[in-house]
């Protein structure tokens, strides 16, 4: 079933909502904690308000948000919640921080005059780079609300035919480009689609030049041509020691009382290391 598309209001908010609660994660927040406090800030006519509420009492009762976000059906996409479900789930490699700016991400490009092309590019690339299932997670694309009949259809068809369809062809003979090099091949202007028109000129283009190549290219390539958001992606640890160096002067000290302990149970134990050597007998003249 699919949702309601929200004001842009509430994309604004869940904007907010979900960098916040990634930042104050990442600052060693609980979780409870966060969903205490930040329904406080946001906009007070949002609807977020309130299922900010409803996710904290889930989050008590369950320890996750994604069994709530699940409830609120009537505000909460399906993608949302298989977003939340992933990087919730115990056996998940996938952090919990890069789903959240994974929903920043697409809250911000729903509310500055979002197209269903660039909200399809995004979520595919969500689930491929971070290997979320497809099955599933287009199931859960194609009951956006940004979608009407004929993406639903497609998106669910799409989902069958990967592995056996080159996914730029698929984008490519859906898009406005095949359509205009049919008509000019044929010299039929007037030409019909042989199915629903789902992407433009450009995305054609980029689909074509990108054939038989990784789709992370064409992603790349529409991302700077068209605008298209990209995926948040998990930062490279910085480099530095692995221990920190108070914590590795004290490992060393105890490793030394070791060695000592070990000497002495062996009756090996040579205190002449300790020794504080008596000043030479000639700087002790020339001193005087």
């Amino acid at each position: 079933m699919s949702v309601p598309l929200l004001d842009r209001e509430e994309y604004i908010e869940q904007a907010y909502f979900f960098r916040v609660y990634r930042e104050r994660l990442e600052d060693g927040v609980p979780s409870q904690e966060i969903l205490a406090t930040v329904h406080e800030e946001v906009l007070a006519t949002a609807k977020l308000t309130m299922a900010i509420e409803f996710l904290r009492g889930e989050i008590l009762l369950h320890g996750r948000i994604s069994p709530g976000m699940k409830r609120l059906v009537h505000y909460f996409t399906p993608f949302q919640t298989f977003v939340m479900e992933r990087a919730e789930d115990d056996r998940s490699r996938f952090d919990q921080k890069i789903a959240l700016a994974i929903l920043e991400r697409q809250a911000e490009y729903l509310a500055d005059a979002p197209r269903p092309a660039g909200l399809f590019i995004y979520q595919f690339e969500c689930i491929a780079r971070n290997r979320l299932g497809y099955d599933a997670g287009m199931t859960a694309m194609a009951d956006d609300p940004l979608y009407d009949a004929d993406w639903r259809e497609w998106v669910l068809k799409a989902r069958l035919q990967l592995g056996s369809t080159d996914f730029a062809d698929m984008i490519y003979f859906r898009s406005q480009h095949h359509l205009e090099e049919r008509r000019r091949r044929t010299g039929t202007g007037d030409l019909s689609p042989a199915a629903p028109i789902l992407f433009g000129i450009q995305e054609g283009r980029i689909a074509r030049a990108n054939r038989g190549k990784d789709p992370l290219f064409m992603f790349g390539a529409l991302q700077r041509q068209l605008g298209y958001p990209s995926v948040p992606r998990a930062q490279p640890r910085t480099s530095g020691p692995a221990i920190h160096p108070a914590l590795e002067a004290r490992l060393q000290k105890l490793e030394k009382r070791l060695q000592l302990m070990e000497s002495e149970t062996k009756d090996q134990l040579n205190l002449s290391e300790f020794y504080v050597k008596p000043p030479d007998h000639d700087s002790q003249e020339s001193h005087r």
